[in-house]
């Protein structure tokens, strides 16, 4: 897409007040041009074809047929960037994740309750999304493989509890959290992982990833004492941030200030986990627009830590890995499918 025109987007919702809402959000960035509505995907199809926008933004529920029905339709026929519209609740939740694994770039969780107020402060997200989605890389759904997960050597498993791996992600991130997890053996050091989202959202991420890896993967609660073999996933609108207790490793989990506008953010993970393993941490740092994380893998790597970013050609928003290797914060950048085979080399080494 070229930079310098405005961003086509296409609305597809039954409600009219979001219709509305979303089209003056657009026209107040200047940089976004609604090219069209529909009140439903039949509708939606034909507008696609006919305007050809650069964007869509799908209401997961919607009469006539469900918004994951019709992305399913679409990204087989006419792949493009798509961002879900959902609603915060566990069952908005559970189908927005699988709208990212056929293919949708992004989510916004509309609020449940005064949407006017909700949906105005979201705005400036809602507009990121929108222009991140213009520029990401649409693939379709990845077939569902069945990793191998690699196995370990013992001395690598006998030293496992007192070593961390620690995973930031924002766009795209959901399904290169998992890709990444399922080529994990069992035996690999505490995970803890970030991943940009808000509350709800995130216990069903860390339930899916749970029944799809070997590895044990939950939502991080305050005190977990960090055990290897088991993923902890940031809880939405709170920092995660890694303790040490003798020679146990513990979850905080803490809801200061936001860093670089996200909480939970990957540079306060980084930087807890720089105090509390530094040299002994594997740090990636994987899709994402921004720049959350960059500075943070940066300082581990400065004292020793083994750092991977994704590379350009596998992320779905290269802007996050992209900052960290400008800065010199990457050991090694690598593409997605490759990660958790040198993560587990790098601890085995």
């Amino acid at each position: 897409m070229d930079e310098h025109r405005s961003v086509r987007v296409l609305i597809i919702d039954d409600s009219v007040v979001i219709r509305q809402l979303l089209k003056d959000i657009f026209a107040r960035d200047g940089e976004i041009e609604v090219v069209g509505t529909a009140s439903n995907p039949i509708e939606g199809y034909d507008k696609i074809v006919q305007l050809k926008p650069d964007v869509l933004t799908l209401d997961v529920e919607m009469p006539r047929m469900d918004g994951i029905t019709f992305l399913q339709k679409l990204m087989r026929s006419h792949p493009m960037p798509v961002v879900m519209i959902s609603t915060l609740t566990r069952e908005g939740s559970e189908v927005t994740l699988k709208a990212l694994e056929l293919g949708a770039v992004d989510f916004i969780a509309k609020p449940t309750q005064s949407v006017f107020t909700g949906m105005a402060a979201l705005s400036h997200e809602i507009t990121s999304k929108v222009k991140a989605a213009a520029r990401a890389r649409v693939r379709p759904p990845a077939a569902h493989v069945t990793p191998i997960p690699l196995a370990m050597t013992p001395v690598a498993r006998r030293t496992a509890a007192s070593r961390l791996i620690a995973i930031g992600a924002s766009t795209g991130g959901p399904e290169a959290i998992r890709q990444v997890l399922q080529g994990l053996p069992a035996e690999v050091p505490p995970i803890v992982i970030v991943q940009h989202m808000p509350p709800v959202f995130t216990r069903s991420f860390a339930e899916r990833l749970d029944k799809l890896c070997t590895v044990r993967v939950k939502e991080a609660e305050d005190g977990d004492t960090l055990q290897p073999g088991h993923a902890y996933v940031a809880p939405g609108d709170y920092h995660l941030q890694v303790t040490t207790n003798g020679s146990q490793f513990r979850a905080k989990v803490v809801q200061t200030e936001p860093v670089n506008r996200h909480r939970p953010s990957v540079d306060a993970l980084f930087d807890s986990v720089l105090q509390a393993s530094g040299a002994a941490t594997v740090a990636v740092l994987l899709t994402g627009m921004g720049a959350d994380g960059a500075r943070g893998l940066k300082k581990l790597r400065d004292v020793g830590a083994h750092t991977i970013a994704q590379d350009e050609e596998t992320c779905v928003v290269f802007g996050m890995p992209r900052e960290a290797i400008h800065l010199g914060g990457a050991e090694f950048v690598l593409p997605l499918p490759q990660i958790a085979h040198k993560v587990v080399e790098l601890l085995t080494a």
